[in-house]
């Protein structure tokens, strides 16, 4: 496994809670959309086995021509003993990412895309949104749906309706908004959805997703695939 230690470039706040840390690309690092990594802190590995508190699962928010490996991610107040580490972090500190992979690239399939996420989530979708600007072949249309109780919504220069690129961004801040929407949406029924946020989210979108009738296959996590079954094999019976 090759751990890649670069230093981080510049810190950009996103919002009062959000931030987005910039890394140096290590000279043979790539990556594609919809791609996540193991993002590592200094002494991570020091000692005989991994410190895993140290350690996250982050999505990377940029793309390859951006020259530079972006982690999107919301430090509150009460935080881990990670993010009170990162936040304290300045430009020029290295950190470590290794095992990168993408669970959820763009499918190109001639089908409408929908994006559905939570809060931070959504630094998940923004490659995949920048890489429909760039290439839109065999993508019908992207609509992506974001609920953020904060308000504070995110990406909102790049998460904006654009009719001519086939392209709607849609912000709610409740729950009850959010799943009447995510209904609407699934009324395509030859759709390809997109869910990205806590586990306890996931669930409650395929739930939701599954009950309109669309089908395990058409629905995209940010999951390995062994992890899959766990989400989208329940029995909607029960």
């Amino acid at each position: 496994m090759q751990i890649y230690w670069t230093k981080i470039n510049k810190i950009m706040e996103e919002t009062s809670e959000v931030k987005t840390y910039l890394l140096d690309c290590p000279e043979d690092f790539t990556w594609e959309e919809g791609s996540h990594t193991h993002f590592a802190l200094e002494g991570f590995n020091a000692g005989d086995k991994p410190n895993r508190s140290l350690i996250r699962h982050m999505s990377i928010s940029t793309l390859p021509h951006e020259n530079a490996i972006g982690i999107t991610t919301r430090i509150r107040e009460q935080c881990s003993e990670f993010k009170s580490i990162l936040r304290n972090l300045e430009v020029g500190n290295e950190v470590a990412i290794f095992k990168t992979h993408s669970n959820v690239p763009l499918k190109r399939e001639d089908k409408n895309i929908y994006l559905l996420s939570s809060g931070v989530g959504l630094a998940t979708f923004r490659p995949l949104v920048i890489e429909y600007f760039e290439r839109a072949d065999n993508v019908n249309q992207i609509h992506s749906l974001n609920i953020d109780s904060s308000k504070d919504f995110l990406f909102t220069n790049i998460f904006k309706s654009a009719p001519e690129k086939k392209f709607t961004a849609q912000f709610v801040d409740n729950r009850k908004d959010y799943y009447e929407e995510v209904k609407n949406l699934a009324a395509d029924k030859d759709g390809i959805f997109y869910v990205v946020g806590s586990d306890e989210f996931l669930m409650q979108n395929i739930e939701v997703l599954r009950e309109q009738g669309i089908k395990p296959e058409q629905i995209m996590l940010d999951k390995h695939e062994k992890q899959l079954p766990e989400f989208l094999s329940f029995d909607l019976s029960i």
